[in-house]
């Protein structure tokens, strides 16, 4: 028998496959804070990957506040909340990684019967209009701020005779 194939090719490379692995690592606890992470060797035999491709994997996490190195050291899991278990750190993951990682609950609720998110909630398409709307009132309030600041720079000017 041939193995079922997979439901859809996941096109991502294989370094973010291995953060991805890694971050559920973390996030799930396998990895404590503090704790020293695999040496890139270890993770190049787990995940059959390049040692390039392994140290990606490590800056993906370390780019995303997930990790830190110290060097000659290695890399360590960084530091969550003792009471909520959240990440002191402002983290917030990739969209593509919340994309992926939120199939299986939507397909989970699907089964169910639950609403899907995309009946329920804004459609990415209205959600990058308010952005760009958001950024366009930003953009015009940053240049009055700049104009003021000119007029008050002119204002504080003695007069020239």
């Amino acid at each position: 028998m041939t193995p079922a194939p997979d439901k859809k090719q996941d096109r991502r490379p294989p370094y973010q496959h291995a953060a991805d692995e890694l971050r559920r690592d973390i996030k799930q606890g396998r990895f404590k804070p503090g704790e020293q992470m695999p040496p890139v060797r270890e993770l190049q035999q787990r995940f059959g990957v390049a040692n390039m491709t392994a140290r990606s994997a490590l800056n993906v996490l370390r780019d995303e506040g997930l990790i830190y190195t110290i060097h000659g050291r290695g890399s360590f899991v960084a530091d969550v909340g003792e009471a909520t278990g959240e990440f002191k750190i402002d983290y917030t993951p990739p969209a593509w990684y919340l994309a992926n990682d939120n199939e299986a609950e939507a397909e989970e609720e699907a089964r169910e019967g639950k609403p899907d998110a995309e009946s329920t909630g804004p459609s990415l398409a209205e959600l990058l209009t308010a952005l760009r709307d958001e950024i366009r009132v930003l953009s015009a309030e940053h240049q009055e701020l700049r104009r003021e600041v000119e007029e008050l720079k002119k204002a504080q000017q003695p007069p020239r005779s």
